[in-house]
């Protein structure tokens, strides 16, 4: 089951970068489309990275805007509000260094 849980982690946080990959590539696609009609090769272009940008821009604010709004679907992908990976674990920070144990309070025997 732990294994599962980690396959989760990882596919919530590529996530984000996947949709807005996905909507861009869709959106410069619908913005070929368009360009097949036009003379003008340069002005083609620029409405397919055009249309793929505003896809891809469009999409991570709504993917995000779901994030913020749903805690459920942040709590089973790993992540936080906005999109990263959260890096806790049964609620302690991971460890991301191999260094010693942080000291206590002063005084503390």
């Amino acid at each position: 089951m732990r294994w599962l849980r980690l396959l989760f982690r990882i596919f919530g946080w590529l996530l984000t970068p996947f949709l807005a990959w996905a909507a861009s590539l869709f959106g410069a696609v619908l913005g070929s489309i368009i360009a097949l009609r036009l003379n003008s090769p340069l002005t083609g272009l620029g409405i397919t990275a055009g249309a793929g940008a505003v896809a891809g821009f469009a999409t991570v604010l709504l993917w995000l805007r779901l994030l913020r709004r749903s805690p459920e679907i942040r709590e089973v992908l790993a992540v936080t509000e906005d999109g990263t990976p959260d890096t806790l674990v049964s609620g302690e920070p991971v460890r991301t260094e191999a260094g010693p144990e942080p000291a206590g309070p002063a005084g503390a025997a």
